[in-house]
């Protein structure tokens, strides 16, 4: 059984949670709640968890045996427990009364567990849930990482378009694209200041991991820091932060007392309370403030607007360190937005060499028809960490929107797709690889070498070209400091400049519509010859 089946089983179990009236938004929440209590289980068991971080009598073994009206009363009483760190016993000098008892002071397991209760009221339903859970091959599924499979579940739970999760879910390939071009480093702080369920924080600890030994290379002191400090997301949903915080604790990721994934606003006072970071990856969430409060509350933002991707765009390069290096998915509009829009995209290649852009296609997020672009870009210069002014001279854009397949669960967007663009990008983390313009769209080596005075004097194959390089100065004096920058034609588009003449076309028109007529007189004809 491989993790795919695992997570199809897991899924399934939302028949038995609709069963019992639970509705569509709340399945994940009902079921990861008792499935992080087994996932815990099978990891301690398994010798992934050092320590068993759930206190006694609110584990696995206390539920999976037991069955009927007493099971569901337990189950409550262990999220209670969960949740407040105290348990309700019967007090021994005054029948009928209960008393609190202490059992844990773990304030990462009070916010996973927070004002977590079940909708369950059928207690056959509780105990087919667990059956099924004790059937499952856990063995298989550790040999991925029970994290994996958590994650798994969360995308199966993204792209379900009824469940309305995918405005927090980043398609793995993009993220693992972004963490391999950024290449972070060991004791580097590395935030997310929208985690959703933390992809980004959870894909770049992999990534350190696996190039440090799974972190036997690094000191004591080291490994500790990345374990509690490397990592640090806010997050403005509580829902979604419970799942950001058991996603970590399932691949490793401690954090500090809060967790790895802070509740706040990141526009807001978390926001602005966060240190320095080395590096930010960051997908923000789509759309504007009501009224515009939530980016208003900022008052060390420059450029105050209700647009939510130009305020955390603003919050991430402002909140880099010198030298920090950032990949930011944003929407089209914040690349050619005029006025405010405008300030913050000049203040940005000012104070940071923004050095590439990535377009990608459309399709791959589950907020349909949504056009979205990635920002790379380091705060100061290559020459002078410390510059401040002037720091983009040249940005390097690569088309990966245009003539590509269109995406969604039957043409998945997947890693093979982000390869030539990690080529051509370089093994600098900071975009300064030797660059030559290239990687020729579908019908390039057709086109001769010729310049043309519409691609402002640069040979014509290069308008074919999904690898382009435009200087500052070109950026200024031609599109006005918009970055909606594109130049490749759609194959499959009509040119209006090489259309036949107006009276042609009409005349043509004319024709397909008599011919038409003409074959379904034939029709009517025969139908009646027929009766």
């Amino acid at each position: 059984m491989n993790n795919n089946d695992i997570v199809q089983k897991l899924w399934n179990l939302c028949d038995v949670l609709r069963d019992d009236g639970i509705n569509y938004s709340d399945y994940v929440t009902e079921l990861v709640l008792l499935l992080f209590i087994k996932m815990v289980h099978e990891n301690t068991e398994a010798g992934t968890l050092k320590k068993h971080p759930l206190p006694e009598g609110c584990r696995w073994t206390d539920i999976n045996g037991k069955s009927g009206i007493n099971l569901l009363n337990d189950y409550k009483a262990i999220l209670f427990a969960l949740s407040t760190g105290k348990r309700l016993i019967a007090d021994p000098d005054n029948v009928g009364k209960t008393i609190e008892v202490q059992v844990h002071e773990d304030p990462l397991i009070s916010a996973i567990y927070a004002d977590a209760q079940t909708r369950l009221r059928e207690p056959r339903h509780l105990e087919q849930m667990i059956k099924t859970l004790d059937q499952i091959d856990w063995f298989s599924a550790a040999k991925d990482g029970l994290g994996d499979l958590y994650e798994g579940l969360l995308e199966k739970n993204a792209g379900e378009t009824k469940s309305g999760a995918g405005q927090y879910f980043t398609p793995r390939a993009l993220i693992n694209s972004m963490v391999r071009c950024i290449k972070p480093k060991p004791c580097e702080i590395v935030q997310d200041p929208a985690a959703g369920t933390a992809g980004f924080l959870i894909a770049a600890d992999a990534y350190i991991k696996k190039h440090t030994d799974d972190l036997y290379d690094l000191t004591a002191a080291d490994q500790t820091f990345q374990r509690n400090k490397a990592f640090v997301g806010i997050e403005l949903v509580p829902g979604t932060r419970r799942l950001a915080l058991m996603n970590c604790l399932l691949h490793g990721m401690e954090g500090d007392a809060e967790g790895v994934v802070h509740l706040g606003n990141a526009l807001g006072d978390t926001g602005k309370a966060l240190a320095r970071a080395d590096i930010i990856l960051a997908n923000p969430p789509f759309g504007t403030s009501k009224g515009g409060e939530a980016s208003n509350t900022r008052d060390d933002l420059t450029y105050k607007t209700s647009n939510k991707q130009l305020a955390f765009l603003q919050h991430i390069y402002r909140n880099l360190k010198p030298g920090g290096r950032a990949a930011v998915v944003l929407p089209d509009n914040v690349l050619f937005e005029a006025g405010v829009g405008t300030d913050v995209r000049r203040d940005l290649m000012h104070k940071c060499n923004l050095h590439t852009i990535l377009r990608l296609p459309t399709g791959i997020f589950y907020a349909q028809g949504v056009k979205t672009n990635v920002l790379f870009f380091t705060k100061g210069s290559s020459k002078d960490k410390l510059q401040q002014e002037n720091c983009t001279e040249s940005v390097w854009v690569y088309d990966l929107r245009t003539n590509m397949p269109s995406f969604g669960k039957r043409t998945p967007f997947a890693d093979s797709h982000l390869t030539p663009f990690e080529a051509v990008y370089g093994e600098d983390a900071n975009g300064l690889s030797p660059r030559e313009e290239g990687e020729y769209s579908f019908n390039a080596e057709q086109v001769e070498v010729a310049p043309t005075e519409e691609n402002d004097g640069v040979d014509e194959r290069l308008a074919h070209s999904r690898w382009r390089k435009f200087s500052r100065e070109w950026i200024r004096e031609h599109k006005a400091d918009s970055l909606d920058i594109s130049w490749l034609k759609d194959k499959d588009s009509v040119d209006a400049a090489n259309l036949p003449e107006p009276d042609v076309l009409a005349r043509e028109a004319k024709d397909e519509l008599e011919a038409a007529l003409s074959e379904l007189d034939g029709l009517l004809k025969a139908l009646e010859g027929a009766a």
